[in-house]
């Protein structure tokens, strides 16, 4: 019985080139917790922790005191120790991030040591590929600062702050058709910066695209209940495949008005932790497509059983991806397991989340980069999640290692 022996976090950071912004925050820089675990003869698993990374890393010791020593294949087992641990006040937010690189790092090193991809320890896979939608069209630098300027005086002085808004975002448009260009059959664009510019940019965005590609919609909860029911109906017919995060994520009311006052489906989770959180988004009929983070909800051990959740309630799931190749492999992973949903003879296909924004260490960090072909991503079958690490890129990139 192969034992654990150490856990370690290393915290990866690196500048951006240009900074970039969604509806509430910026970042100059990309960073992540990747977690290491170790057993005694010396094989490791890999995981990633979404959020903060020093965070993340200051709560992995917390659980290393709790799994050291103990026997390395017993996921299901550490799960329950790590959640209770630290339950009374951990039911939600760093804890479980932290949890969740813990989590997929023993997936991983279950699977190296049975030399078994994760997809077939977890009752073998529907698919061997998915199709992928891009993610990008952050805005660059300061940007948006100055465009808000731009209208504010327009607003005052004259002019039309529609013509403005979108001369300053043809960068946004053709980002989307550039992935277009690339052979994505999907893309989804960052809104929440205001009702009127985020109308005009949509529609510029689906003029340029027409009508073959998709398009959805992510306001990073930049809205409230009136101003995205008030988005939603006005882009109701550009063929929007779902409108992510229209409200916070802690005010499944105003998810359920949102939901009933426009047509676009809402999508939203990647802030919702464990599977009682999402059986409140799912008993409330809060959402129509649930968008767990593997390196968030609970690890892959939780986002399996939120999945089979959600085909019990009908509700559509889309992991949401962010972060190193990592937590992509893990995203496949689970991907490959996803039941068909309804399951029919042409049943609803699961699509991966493919962060195209600028990342220094994303494909740094694999032996091997996990590439799209046309917007298709092939799902690795080599033990574990299918990918090799390469060690001394988390080296060159670590500026801190905890454990």
């Amino acid at each position: 019985m192969p034992r654990i022996a150490r856990i370690r976090a290393h915290v990866l950071e690196a500048p951006l080139s240009e900074p970039f912004a969604w509806s509430f925050t910026e970042t100059s820089t990309r960073g992540s917790c990747v977690v290491e675990v170790t057993t005694e003869d010396g094989l490791s698993g890999w995981g990633e922790c979404i959020g903060p990374a020093r965070l993340n890393a200051a709560l992995i010791p917390a659980y290393a005191r709790m799994l050291v020593g103990q026997d390395a294949l017993a996921v299901d087992r550490h799960w329950l120790a790590m959640y209770n641990g630290l339950r009374d006040q951990g039911m939600k937010g760093l804890a479980l991030t932290a949890l969740s690189g813990v989590d997929v790092a023993l997936w991983d090193l279950r699977g190296r040591h049975w030399g078994e991809p994760v997809w077939r320890l977890m009752g073998g896979r529907f698919r061997d590929r998915v199709a992928a939608y891009a993610t990008g069209t952050y805005r660059r630098g300061d940007g948006w600062r100055t465009l808000e300027a731009r209208r504010t005086e327009a607003r005052f002085g004259g002019g039309d702050p529609d013509a403005l808004t979108l001369e300053t975002l043809q960068y946004l448009v053709d980002e989307v058709t550039g992935y277009a260009a690339e052979g994505f059959r999907a893309a989804k664009l960052k809104i929440g910066f205001g009702v009127d510019q985020d109308i005009a940019l949509i529609r510029a965005v689906r003029e340029a695209l027409g009508p073959r590609i998709g398009l959805m919609l992510d306001a990073n909860h930049g809205y409230d209940a009136i101003d995205a029911i008030r988005l939603g109906r006005a882009v109701a017919d550009q063929d929007i495949g779902w409108f992510e995060e229209p409200v916070v994520p802690d005010d499944l009311d105003s998810y359920v008005e949102v939901r009933r006052g426009q047509p676009i489906p809402v999508a939203g989770g990647e802030t919702e932790f464990t599977r009682w959180g999402f059986r409140e988004v799912l008993t409330r009929r809060a959402m129509d497509i649930v968008q767990p983070d593997i390196c968030a909800c609970g690890g892959l051990s939780e986002a399996k059983k939120i999945a089979d959740m959600a085909t019990a309630f009908g509700v559509r799931l889309v992991p949401h991806v962010w972060g190193t190749g990592i937590g992509l492999a893990a995203a496949l992973q689970l991907h490959a397991v996803l039941p068909p949903s309804p399951p029919r003879h042409d049943p609803t296909e699961p699509v991966l989340e493919f962060d195209r924004s600028e990342h220094p260490f994303r494909q740094a960090v694999l032996a091997a980069p996990l590439e799209h072909q046309h917007g298709v991503v092939h799902i690795p079958d080599g033990p574990g999640l299918g990918v090799e690490i390469d060690v001394e890129a988390i080296a060159r990139w670590r500026v801190e290692l905890v454990g």
